[in-house]
């Protein structure tokens, strides 16, 4: 059976990878700890699941508009006023199955073959994978030091005549950073003067702590809507953990727009109507959910902080949003890859590869669980890895021996 090239070239997803490791593990009955779980435990707020059962009750489940349906358009507009203090109209907003969707949808839009897209690492898994998916060159910027903070001439010197756009997700996916307001303010006006388009992921832009604030890209912004090169993504996933309902959506100037619902018309029609419904009952119903769960993460975050530092020989910066952090475990392996599976295999926790996010020798931990599970994880993972902890650990009912080195 022959594949195309491209389709040899796209990597496995590892978090989903990870994921089916421990499901088979679960089912064996292992004391899995999940620390690589990317969404939040919160339920679903309640007024998206009455918008979603009220529409299900019509039994009018038809095709939508592609761009998405009236309601939910709307809402992404009072949205992004009240957020981001930008006034839009819905001719500005594409709903799609998810912000992962929403990204590749605008790189099919925006990238030639051979054209380069600059993502800053720590990067989510999919940005580089999608970019070569549409036969663009993705161009990494690495962090000199672990703040993950970039360093301005790093960014700089890789520009080219080829360069499209630039990608940010701030709060960052893995490291939970947020990169400073003075820090966007140079790259939106570097990206006006050189014609690039900027794009602003900011799924996570909701679930910030506080050190170092959150601030939109707008901000910063001089061209108005309708000539500017600034994009953002947003969606429900996150925020309103509502992960399996896959919406999330663009806000660009409209050319933009029109064209990338070109591209979504023929790549999957629309996304369905109840998931449509349910995320605008959750952007116009009762936002309190919010911030509960952001609560909740800061809790949890500043408990796994704690866990960590008390572990010697491992260096973590402290995040400022999101459910992760990246902790360098550098001092017992520079294989993020055999660590994770290290780990996976003698403490039954799971962990994040740092590699897939351009970070070798770090791993991705999520807060997003139980205090519990964050206290056990990180002292399994202690366990496994530290020859001055105890020798003998309880996983579940079971006592383990450390009989390595």
């Amino acid at each position: 059976m022959s594949i195309s090239q491209l389709a040899k070239e796209i990597h496995e997803s590892p978090t989903l990878k990870l994921n089916e490791a421990a499901q088979k593990l679960r089912d064996k009955g292992e004391a899995v700890i999940h620390l690589g779980a990317g969404e939040p435990k919160s339920k679903v707020p309640l007024d998206a699941i009455i918008a979603c059962a009220a529409k299900l009750n019509t039994a009018d489940i038809r095709y939508t508009p592609t761009e998405g349906i009236s309601q939910l358009l709307k809402a992404v507009v009072r949205y992004t006023e009240e957020q981001y203090g930008r006034l839009v109209s819905t001719d500005n907003v594409l709903v799609s199955n998810g912000a992962k969707h929403s990204f590749y949808n605008l790189m099919m839009t925006l990238v030639n073959p051979q054209d380069e897209v600059v993502i800053f690492a720590p990067y989510w898994v999919s940005y580089p994978e999608i970019v070569k998916m549409v036969y663009g060159k993705p161009v990494i910027v690495k962090p000199k030091d672990h703040t993950f903070q970039i360093e301005w001439d790093d960014f700089t010197e890789v520009v080219s005549s080829y360069t499209k756009a630039v990608v940010i997700n701030s709060p960052n996916n893995p490291s939970g950073v947020i990169y400073p307001p003075e820090f966007i303010q140079q790259v939106v006006e570097y990206c006006e003067r050189k014609g690039i388009y900027l794009i602003m992921d900011d799924i996570y832009h909701r679930l910030a702590f506080g050190k170092t604030p959150w601030v939109s890209a707008y901000k910063f912004a001089n061209n108005d809507t309708e000539s500017s090169k600034l994009i953002v993504l947003n969606g429900v996933s996150k925020a309103y953990a509502m992960t399996g309902f896959r919406i999330g959506w663009t806000v660009a100037n409209k050319k933009i727009t029109a064209a990338m619902i070109n591209v979504q018309a023929q790549n999957m029609s629309c996304p369905a109507v109840l998931l449509q419904a349910a995320a605008a009952g959750a952007l116009q119903g009762v936002q309190s959910t919010i911030e509960s769960l952001r609560q909740t993460l800061e809790n949890n975050k500043n408990v796994m902080m704690n866990e960590l530092r008390a572990f010697t020989g491992i260096r973590v910066t402290e995040p400022h949003g999101t459910f992760y952090c990246l902790p360098d475990f550098r001092a017992y392996s520079n294989d993020s890859v055999w660590l994770s599976q290290f780990l996976l295999e003698k403490a039954l926790v799971v962990t994040v590869p740092g590699k897939e996010f351009g970070m070798e020798g770090h791993l991705r931990l999520s807060y997003c669980g139980t205090i519990k599970e964050i206290m056990e994880g990180v002292a399994r993972i202690k366990w496994a890895l530290d020859p001055d902890s105890p020798n003998e650990i309880y996983v579940g009912d079971r006592k383990l021996r450390r009989d390595w080195k």
